[in-house]
């Protein structure tokens, strides 16, 4: 049996958490899809652990914030929050996702952060990855059938608490908005004043989204835009050398 082809897309972005795409990458998927791209979101985990809201909360803030972001696909790969890990276990749920979305391009999580489960979660993309497009591992899907294998052309770090040099930077300035409102959605989690419950968190305080849009503003400037996302690749881009003359036109 063939894969199920209409799932197939362009970019899958890697979540470690649901909202952790919304807050470092969404922008850059919100321009992806415009341009008549497949973009989905790959959450390995639940945030089963996080201090405000409940799991039911967080569940129906995700679908709130992929209608919002127009995702042709959205999955979770049920992961454990909180411990995550680069185990044989753990990494095979997220090839089966490859085999199963054959993304051409995925956005995963920077490799330093101040949380244990991004840094976990990009080592374990990363040996996932390429993994994935071993023949002789083999793999299922959800029916039992042999999945062909399957390894991402690009892969692109985003940032996201900790700050990096970025290779490039998406000039997002046109669906900022749109990013923020899909950020909102998640109302348990962030500094809203429809929801106000629970204990104070390092992102539910006025200043975290204060300093993310800082930062995406700072991004912007470099570019000379208004806001921007940056982003570094796994490896080394194979550029054709009139490339030099599109991205700095006389």
């Amino acid at each position: 049996m063939d894969e199920v082809l209409d799932e197939v897309l362009d970019v899958l972005a890697f979540s470690p958490h649901p909202d952790d795409a919304e807050l470092y990458c969404a922008g850059t998927l919100l321009l992806l899809k415009q341009q008549g791209l497949r973009v989905g979101i790959a959450d390995l985990t639940r945030g089963e652990l996080s201090t405000r809201g409940t799991e039911e909360n967080r569940a129906a803030e995700t679908a709130e914030a992929a209608r919002i972001l127009d995702l042709h696909v959205r999955i979770n790969l049920d992961l454990p929050d909180g411990a995550l890990a680069n185990t044989p276990e753990q990494r095979l749920p997220v090839v089966q996702s490859l085999r199963r979305l054959q993304p051409r391009t995925v956005l995963l999580p920077y490799p330093r952060d101040r949380h244990p489960d991004h840094e976990h979660a990009s080592e374990l993309l990363r040996d996932a990855m390429y993994l994935s497009g071993l023949l002789k591992l083999t793999s299922e899907d959800a029916f039992g059938v042999s999945q062909r294998a399957w390894r991402p052309s690009s892969a692109y770090y985003y940032m996201l608490s900790h700050d990096f040099e970025p290779t490039f930077i998406v000039d997002i300035s046109t669906v900022h908005e749109k990013k923020l409102a899909a950020i909102r959605a998640y109302r348990t989690q962030f500094h809203t004043e429809t929801y106000m419950e629970g204990p104070e968190t390092y992102v539910s305080s006025p200043d975290f989204l204060a300093a993310l849009i800082g930062r995406s503003r700072r991004l912007g400037f470099l570019i000379g835009a208004e806001y921007g996302e940056g982003f570094v690749p796994l490896q080394a881009q194979r550029f054709e050398a009139q490339w030099l003359l599109s991205v700095h036109p006389r």
